[in-house]
């Protein structure tokens, strides 16, 4: 079939990248990493679904499935194996081993070789032509064309078929057809020259000098009457008649053209080694404008995108698929499938206003389009989705006018984000389309309120908090967050459920740090989301207890401890311990009527929560005089916020003799 320029590569291979096949530019629908440093030729064996690409410098056949994932490589006895040709029924795959002298025969059911064509030198290049296996060999300024017949089990190999030629040339023949096509792989111009093989042998029906370089990659129509050729110049793909090699045309795309591909239908696929420009053309039989392009990525960090190899391109069968061999600037290959890529690439574009009010009608726009001409009454399906159809609702089809335009009105029932999708299914000649554009519905805003807001409660207190929600549409659920302050305690879901009849719902925290409390509405198709929050005190608990007096009893209306002036006095504090946590100490002592602060002092408590204070000093002086302590806990200042400031008892003591 056709010959595959070697490529070497030197560096180890990189991921390579896939995008979603949208519009044009675009990349392949999948792609997947190959283990080769060139590329000599590719077939696609569609009864098996799977992909041969030979690499002549590892001297191996890689086999893939249609996505590019790796199922086998052959390397046994395939030393600088080249070209690719499959039979018929995709039954046997031959490869022509130039380092071998050999065509080998491989089985495409299990992969394995099961015989081998010991042929002329250095094969390259093998078509199957006139009920035979035509091949292309010789090293420099010894170029030939040999073929093994294949109807006798002999396997007869005929030589020196034709030997004007500069080195072996590149070789293809439409199935079942008897024209045989050559190219001149290695001068410029290019030599070009058609054979009719009916007889067994290659007579020639005409030889040209083409106007371009050397031939890097020709394939021949379906119908045997043309042959498209790729070479580096001119920046066209050429088109001959195989009867008499005139002009008959040519592919309009960019520099370098270097492999072409041709599907069943007649489809052609055209690729160019082009860094700056589109990559891969695809025209529909007998159109000269494509009908499809394709720009390669970067995957290489160089500065061009990445290639496609030469003679790198190679059709499903079936037409669905198009498969493309590319190298990016490290080295790297990959093995790219792109679907239906004989249909036009249609652009679907949706228009819908930013907000709009529930209940109201709008209208919404857009734009069918493709680069080739769409049937008149293209209808698209249109779906919304919204809070009351969260898996969409089918709204009536809506008909492109003869301008790709289109337009419908809707009255969105629901509030809230409202997204209208549009489709086109595509057909035979235009891929499928989608888009979509989101509309911010009004929604009422509803009653909800929470009690309790600024209260401040004694520490474990047992308090009833109540949201209360008003009118909604159909969701009545409240649910009630209790944040204790403090980074140790998370905001927790403490209750969820329905209001009640008179649109309540309450639930009953036991208060131990300041906590915000919030109701939580989450709205539904008419009314919007809500919350409201109250944040409550909590103090702490504070007991202070005194010890070493020698007694206690009523006197001047409270209850002192009375201390032998040698002793000194002991207040322990307990309140709930935090980290950081100190107690305030206060002291006062009475004077002409009043009581007087002498300085306030912090102790830090204990992880158990306790606090002691010694009161001491020469206490001679304080005998008659009358004093009182407490302990508190200040918000900020003893050492954190979590509670809400809480002043403790009055003790009160006096000193004896």
């Amino acid at each position: 079939m056709r010959m595959r320029t070697v490529t070497a590569a030197t560096t180890l291979a990189v991921l390579f990248s896939s995008a979603a096949l949208a519009a044009t530019p675009a990349y392949a629908d999948t792609s997947g990493l190959l283990p080769i440093r060139s590329l000599g030729d590719i077939v696609v064996d569609g009864a098996h679904q799977q992909v041969f690409i030979s690499d002549p410098s590892n001297g191996k056949i890689v086999v893939t499935d249609y996505s590019g994932n790796v199922l086998k490589q052959l390397t046994t006895d395939l030393s600088g194996v080249d070209g690719l040709e499959l039979s018929a029924d995709s039954g046997t795959l031959y490869a022509a081993v130039r380092d071998k002298d050999a065509i080998a025969v491989i089985d495409t059911a299990t992969d394995d070789e099961t015989t081998s064509y010991t042929v002329g030198d250095k094969p390259r290049s093998i078509a199957l032509a006139g009920g035979k296996l035509w091949f292309g060999y010789g090293g420099d300024t010894a170029g030939n064309i040999g073929s093994v017949d294949l109807t006798n089990a002999q396997h007869t190999v005929t030589l020196n078929q034709d030997n004007s030629w500069y080195s072996a040339p590149v070789l293809d023949a439409a199935p079942g057809t008897d024209v045989l096509v050559a190219g001149d792989h290695d001068t410029s111009p290019a030599s070009l020259t058609s054979y009719d093989v009916s007889s067994g042998s290659a007579t020639q029906l005409a030889h040209i000098r083409t106007d371009g370089g050397d031939v890097s990659d020709l394939q021949v129509t379906p119908d045997g009457k043309d042959v498209v050729v790729a070479s580096g110049a001119p920046y066209y793909h050429q088109v001959y008649k195989t009867s008499d090699l005139n002009e008959d045309g040519k592919y309009t795309t960019t520099a370098y053209p270097n492999s072409v591909a041709i599907a069943p239908d007649g489809t052609v696929a055209a690729g160019s080694d082009a860094l700056y420009d589109t990559d891969i053309y695809v025209f529909r039989p007998g159109s000269s404008e494509a009908v499809r392009s394709y720009d390669l990525p970067n995957t290489g960090g160089g500065s061009g995108s990445d290639l496609v190899a030469a003679a790198g391109l190679a059709w499903a069968p079936d037409g669905s698929r198009l498969f493309a061999v590319t190298s990016n600037s490290q080295g790297a290959y990959a093995l790219r499938e792109y679907d239906s890529p004989a249909k036009a690439t249609s652009t679907l574009t949706v228009n819908a206003p930013a907000t709009a009010t529930r209940a109201k009608q709008l209208t919404v726009t857009g734009k069918l389009s493709s680069t080739t001409a769409l049937p008149a009454g293209t209808q698209l399906a249109v779906t919304r989705t919204d809070l009351d159809s969260p898996n969409g609702k089918a709204l009536p089809a809506v008909t492109v006018k003869a301008d790709g335009t289109y337009s419908f009105t809707d009255t969105p029932p629901a509030g809230g984000k409202v997204t209208y999708k549009v489709g086109y299914a595509g057909d035979e000649q235009h891929t499928a389309a989608s888009a979509k554009d989101t509309v911010d519905v009004s929604r009422a805003n509803p009653t909800l309120t929470l009690d309790n807001n600024g209260k401040v409660y004694a520490y474990g207190k047992d308090v009833k908090f109540t949201a209360h929600l008003g009118t909604t549409y159909k969701n009545r659920t409240v649910e009630l967050w209790a944040d204790p302050f403090g980074s140790d305690k998370p905001n927790k879901l403490v209750k969820s459920g329905k209001v009640d009849s008179h649109g309540n719902l309450s639930v009953v925290l036991d208060l131990k740090r300041d906590t915000k409390v919030t109701a939580k509405f989450a709205g539904d198709a008419r009314w919007q989301p809500r919350s409201v929050s109250s944040t409550v005190g909590a103090k702490v608990s504070v007991s202070m207890s005194v010890s070493r007096q020698y007694k206690s009893k009523k006197a001047w209306g409270q209850t002192y401890y009375y201390f032998h002036k040698t002793k000194n006095p002991l207040f322990t504090t307990t309140m709930p311990y935090y980290t950081g946590r100190a107690q305030r100490f206060d002291f006062q002592v009475w004077y002409q009527g009043r009581w007087y602060s002498d300085t306030s002092q912090y102790f830090a408590l204990a992880t158990s929560g306790i606090s002691k204070v010694e009161f001491g000093g020469n206490h001679k002086s304080d005998v008659g005089w009358r004093f009182r302590v407490r302990s508190d806990y200040i918000n900020g200042s003893s050492g954190d916020t979590v509670n809400s400031t809480t002043y403790g008892a009055w003790k009160y003591f006096t000193f004896t003799s």
